[in-house]
């Protein structure tokens, strides 16, 4: 998934052909609204703008990685499976989406079941996106995904380190650990983060916002 708000670039050549159409609103500014909702925490309608671009706009419907988190947090679990299942068509190496997957799937039915259906990825180069990969399969733990972001290089610690946290909270909470959740979320979601984790970043602040009852 990309690290920073990409304002639908990758859709204007499919969204072009509603050029022609009478619309009330253009399925480009209908998705940058659904951005902003999100961000503000406005969920319900964040989820309703994007369930209209993919309902305008059907072939860039796998796309919309940022519907399948929204969808996580209005409670639309089976949907939100569904989604990541069909971005993985068009992105399959990235780790991300099947950690959104497995959180969807555990909170749908069980942790047991999502780890069964965790979803396989190609080759993810980012650090430290294997090490979370192996974390979601129940081969590493969460310290070991942080030693492993806190020995990256300088000039990419900071943004494992962003990402460790994000994965990790999420993780601990799908598995019932709280407190530890909230600790790596509440880090995730620190502004220091804000210029390496772009959108995630915002998912991370959106998430403790819920926590806190905002």
């Amino acid at each position: 998934m990309p690290n920073v708000i990409i304002r639908c670039g990758w859709i204007i050549g499919a969204i072009a052909v509603f050029g022609t159409v009478a619309l009330t609103q253009s399925p480009r500014a209908i998705l940058d609204k659904a951005i902003d909702d999100f961000s503000a925490g406005r969920l319900a309608e964040s989820v309703s703008g994007f369930d209209e671009v993919a309902t305008l706009v059907p072939s860039v419907a796998p796309q919309l990685w940022q519907r399948g988190i929204a969808l996580y947090y209005v409670g639309r679990y089976l949907d939100c499976r569904e989604m990541f299942e069909a971005h993985r068509t068009v992105n399959p190496n990235d780790v991300e989406n099947a950690a959104w997957h497995f959180l969807c799937v555990a909170r749908q039915e069980s942790l047991p079941a999502a780890r069964a259906a965790l979803l396989p990825v190609g080759p993810d180069s980012r650090l430290p996106m294997t090490e979370i990969y192996q974390m979601f399969r129940n081969e590493l733990s969460p310290d070991g995904v942080m030693e492993i972001a806190q020995r990256a290089p300088s000039r990419a610690r900071e943004r494992a380190l962003f990402y460790a946290h994000l994965y990790v909270g999420l993780y601990y909470e799908a598995i019932g650990s709280d407190a530890m959740a909230r600790e790596h979320l509440v880090s995730a979601a620190d502004n220091a983060y804000a210029s390496v984790g772009g959108y995630m970043q915002t998912v991370a602040r959106v998430h403790v916002d819920q926590l806190n009852g905002h």
